[in-house]
């Protein structure tokens, strides 16, 4: 995979009182996380916790004024002792409900890997968790963060390319994850669908300003085999279609270790009565996209790279919880410092959603 596109910007340099932070999970996501807030100027490490010595080495290298823990508990514990206004959860799926609860319980802001959980009904518990202790949740849906979502979805907004009345979303990806718990239901949720389907899940359903779903129909796959729904496996190929309340229907196809001839094929593409605006990566790469608006045989590009998109997610989130302005990405306005954010309540239909396609 070629990372360059997930270099984030320069240090910049700020103003004392920014948030301090606890970083739960350094591995290779939840450093570039804790990479990207620092640079940003956005908050600042005072806490890194992880269980493998090497990974928070690492992180250390990053924020070395932090204290080091090698468990949750230990980072709660030092969060208390820091002044630490939340925490950034990088941890296996199975862990981020009940460690955001406990968070949130401690008058923590939250921002949370994806899934934030592996159903609905935790997804629930979390948000009235943030909603009870009115503190800031966030969960890294990051391609909403990319120029070229943002711009699709601003073609699509606009009405330039009339009504919606299709989606179809791709993600193929030519690797498998290389961590054991992707592999157990229990612990991941699921497999390609819940890992890499939620991402253009919740892009379509973004863009949309999310309709309610209605019948959801699917067909997962473990290494070519149809499973029987529910299933206690995990699937590598996943399809489903997602009929709207709009009458709009969404069409979505994921995969890990796909021979699709490329690293990965990632694409979301929006159907309206008048044009069309999709999004798709460029030469198999995970991190570069282009948007394109399309009237008939004609395509007009909206945006294309450089985009270093990756930790943009993490860092409106702490610029959030610092009372800042909130991204415009995501929604207009400000933000208060800390306060819970209604607009979080939208991943509860999404996280059913996911439910149906799993036939649970």
């Amino acid at each position: 995979m070629n990372g360059a596109a997930l270099e984030e910007v320069p240090t910049v340099p700020r103003a004392l009182g920014l948030p301090r932070l606890a970083f739960v999970g350094t591995g290779w996501i939840g450093r570039h996380r804790l990479e990207s807030v620092i640079r940003s100027g956005a908050g600042v490490a005072a806490v890194i916790a992880d269980p493998d010595p090497a990974a928070a080495a690492a992180a250390a290298a990053v924020a070395p004024d932090a204290s080091i823990v090698s468990s949750f508990e230990a980072a709660l514990e030092a969060a208390r002792e820091a002044g630490v206004d939340g925490v950034v959860i990088a941890t296996p799926s199975a862990l981020h409900a009940e460690q955001s609860i406990t968070a949130l319980e401690r008058g923590l802001a939250v921002f949370c890997q994806k899934p934030l959980a592996r159903t609905a009904a935790e997804t629930r518990r979390v948000i009235e968790a943030a909603r009870a202790a009115d503190r800031l949740l966030g969960v890294d849906l990051s391609y909403r963060y990319t120029d070229a979502a943002r711009r699709v979805r601003d073609v699509v907004r606009s009405g330039a390319v009339g009504s919606i009345f299709a989606v179809d979303l791709v993600f193929h990806n030519a690797y498998g994850p290389d961590k054991s718990w992707f592999y157990d239901p229990i612990r991941s949720g699921g497999g390609c669908v819940i890992d890499l389907g939620i991402h253009l899940l919740d892009l379509a359903l973004w863009t949309l300003d999310f309709p309610s779903v209605g019948r959801v129909a699917s067909r997962l796959f473990a290494e070519g085999r149809p499973l029987e729904l529910p299933t206690a496996a995990v699937e590598d190929f996943g399809v489903a279609q997602l009929d709207l309340e709009t009458g709009a229907t969404v069409r979505l196809a994921c995969s890990w270790r796909l021979a699709a001839g490329r690293e990965a094929v990632i694409s979301a593409s929006f159907h309206g009565t008048h044009g069309g605006a999709a999004l798709h990566n460029v030469d198999g790469s995970f991190y570069d996209f282009v948007a394109e608006r399309y009237d008939g045989t004609r395509s007009h590009q909206l945006s294309a790279p450089p985009d270093a998109w990756g930790g943009r997610a993490a860092v409106a989130w702490a610029e959030a919880l610092g009372g800042g302005r909130s991204d415009p990405r995501v929604t207009a306005g400000t933000r208060r410092a800390r306060g819970f954010d209604p607009a979080v309540a939208c991943l509860i239909p999404t996280a059913a959603a996911l439910d149906a396609v799993y036939g649970r």
